[in-house]
């Protein structure tokens, strides 16, 4: 359970970063509301799981989730370029993630 809420963070994480964006510096209200929400949850659930996990790990998932959702949400819906370096790359943090999410042990 505690690995679920490590990945549902880490897609709140894509949310926070991709709101971010869109705040244009917290200047439009909406999108700078849900990167507040996005972020609280990100964290919160973060924090929950951290009772569980060891921090390493769990961390290291959570951003590696958030950078590759985040990457690949530019390239689809914000015109981000779009390489093979950048999707092997991509791939590459996935299997990292993957491989940590595997190795993490619960207390």
């Amino acid at each position: 359970m505690a690995w679920l809420l490590v990945v549902v963070a880490g897609l709140l994480e894509t949310g926070f970063a991709v709101c971010l964006k869109l705040s244009h510096g917290f200047t439009r209200l909406w999108p700078t509301v849900a990167f507040c929400a996005f972020a609280l949850g990100s964290f919160g659930l973060l924090t929950l799981s951290l009772k569980k996990l060891d921090v390493g790990p769990a961390y290291a998932v959570w951003t590696g989730i958030g950078a590759a959702g985040t990457a690949i949400y530019g390239m689809v819906f914000l015109d981000d370029v779009v390489s093979t370096l950048k999707l092997v790359s991509i791939s590459l943090v996935i299997v990292g993630v993957i491989g940590l999410q595997l190795s993490g042990s619960s207390h």
